[in-house]
């Protein structure tokens, strides 16, 4: 049985590819769950066109986020912590932290798009990578200084 399918399935195949799988598989799994369809010529055809639209739109989406990226180049965050001997922050800095400085910038960033491997627990100046789109990731610099 040939079907296309719809979402990519491991094992099997990406979605829009057109495979070959055994008749119980595709009649009773894979095309009731909407993960396939019938690979018919008209069907064929109507996933050619969803794919190009959806590339259209990718496109248009990385795009954005490259501009995105152009602006926050230039985005310097100071943030004030109070800080105990050895200029050890009391708490951290974290990307809920980081996401609340950039809300007045109205740039749109969300606390997801915010990539801290760890909080950060020192004074200094930090780069921290914000994931505007899969393809386009811009590092920010956040600066933490002591609390007067």
């Amino acid at each position: 049985m040939k079907i296309i399918l719809r979402e990519t399935i491991p094992n099997l195949g990406a979605a829009g590819e057109v495979v070959e799988v055994k008749p119980g598989y595709g009649r009773n799994f894979l095309i009731p769950k909407k993960k396939a369809v019938l690979a018919t010529v008209g069907n064929v055809r109507r996933v050619e066109h969803e794919k190009r639209v959806a590339l259209a739109h990718q496109a248009k989406v990385k795009a954005g986020a490259t501009e995105l990226a152009k602006r926050l180049a230039a985005v310097e965050l100071t943030i004030a912590r109070r800080v105990g001997e050895q200029d050890k922050l009391f708490g951290s800095v974290t990307a809920i932290d980081i996401a609340e400085q950039l809300e007045p910038l109205n740039l749109g960033i969300e606390r997801r798009q915010i990539h801290l491997e760890e909080p950060i627990k020192s004074l200094g100046t930090f780069e921290v990578p914000v994931r505007l789109h899969s393809d386009v990731t811009q590092a920010i610099k956040v600066v933490v200084v002591a609390q007067e």
